[in-house]
C-alpha cells in the first residue's frame, strides 16, 4: 500500500498539540456531539476505549453520560497520559486490543491521518464484543476547502506549478463503505459543517499547527515558502472568503460514524420476497394533498 501520510511527521504534529496554547475547539465540539449520541442509547457499556483522542476530553465527556463503566485511552505517546488514566501507548494504525475485549470504541478526529484506514476499521471491529458499538468523528471532504483553494492558486501564480498543501479529507460515502467492508452492522454516517471566522489567514494557520493539522503528506514539497507567498495567500483569502466585517471564513466538516458489532438480537433486513405489499402498488398510490 502506498503511504499518503508520513507517520513520523504525523506524530511530530500530534505532540506539538501538547506544547502550544490549545486550539481544541473542534475536539470539544466532537466531544459534545459524541456524548449526546451516546447518551440517547438505552444501554450501558462496561469496557470502553478512546482511540487516539489527543487530550482525553472526549473520554471525559462520554464518561459524564453515565453510560460507561471503565475507560481506557490509547495514544501514540506516553506524553498524552494524564494522572489516573488507564493508558496504553501504541502507533496510530496499530491497536493493542484483544479480540472481543471491549464493548465501546470511540475515535475522535484521528482516523483521517491513517494510511491503512480499512485495516484500522477491521481492528476496531475485531476488538468489539458482539453488539459492541463503534463511534467516531472524522474530518470530512469540505474541511479547509477555502485554504486549499487559496494555496493552490497562489502556488500556481508564483511558481507555475502546485504541490499538495492541505491533506485530502474523506467523503461521507467512502466512510459508509468502510463500515460495511469491516463488517459493522447497522452502519450510520452523517455530517455537520462548522464555520469558524478569523481576522486573517495567519491565526487560522496557527490554529491548524496547534491542532496537529500541519501538512504531513509524503508528497509535500520540501521547499520553504517565501514571505511573498504568505502575503499573497492572505490577500487572496480575504478577497474570496471574507465577510462584510472583514473577517475570513474557514470550513470544518465532521463526519459522525456509528456501527455495531453484529449480534443475533439486532434488527435484520427483510429477506427478498418477504414484503407484504408490492412496490408497483405503492408507486401508484395517490399522493397526499
Amino acid at each position: 500500500m502506498e503511504a499518503i501520510f508520513d507517520q513520523a511527521l504525523v506524530e511530530t504534529n500530534r505532540l506539538r498539540t501538547l506544547r502550544t496554547p490549545p486550539a481544541d475547539f473542534l475536539l470539544k465540539v466532537a466531544a459534545d456531539e459524541l456524548a449526546e449520541r451516546l447518551g440517547v442509547i438505552e444501554r450501558r457499556f462496561d469496557d470502553a476505549v478512546e482511540i487516539h483522542g489527543y487530550s482525553g476530553i472526549v473520554a471525559d465527556a462520554l464518561q459524564r453520560t453515565g453510560k460507561i463503566g471503565n475507560t481506557r485511552r490509547i495514544e501514540t505517546n506516553i506524553a498524552f497520559a494524564r494522572p489516573g488514566d488507564a493508558f496504553v501507548a501504541a502507533p496510530l494504525e496499530h491497536l493493542p486490543l484483544e479480540a472481543a475485549s471491549i464493548n465501546l470504541a470511540v475515535s475522535p478526529l484521528s482516523l483521517h491521518l491513517t494510511n491503512d484506514t480499512p485495516g484500522v476499521f477491521v481492528q476496531i471491529r475485531r476488538a468489539l464484543r458482539p453488539d459492541g458499538l463503534f463511534l467516531a468523528a472524522i474530518p470530512g471532504a469540505d474541511t479547509l476547502q477555502e485554504l486549499r483553494d487559496v494555496l493552490l492558486q497562489v502556488e500556481v501564480e508564483l511558481t507555475g506549478g502546485a504541490s499538495p498543501r492541505v491533506i485530502p479529507f474523506t467523503d461521507i460515502r467512502d466512510v459508509g463503505a468502510l463500515l460495511q467492508r469491516a463488517g459493522f452492522a447497522l452502519p450510520v454516517t452523517d455530517k455537520e459543517t462548522y464555520t469558524v471566522r478569523y481576522d486573517s489567514i495567519f491565526p487560522l494557520m496557527r490554529d491548524l499547527r496547534a491542532m496537529g493539522m500541519a501538512n504531513p503528506l509524503v508528497a509535500r514539497s520540501r521547499k520553504p515558502l517565501s514571505q511573498a507567498f504568505f502575503m499573497r495567500a492572505a490577500e487572496l483569502y480575504a478577497e474570496r472568503y471574507s465577510d462584510p466585517d472583514g473577517r475570513v471564513r474557514a470550513t470544518f466538516t465532521v463526519i459522525y460514524v456509528s456501527g455495531w458489532a453484529p449480534h443475533e438480537s439486532q434488527q435484520k433486513p427483510l429477506k427478498p420476497g418477504s414484503a407484504k405489499a408490492r412496490l408497483a402498488d405503492a408507486l401508484k398510490a395517490k399522493p397526499l394533498d
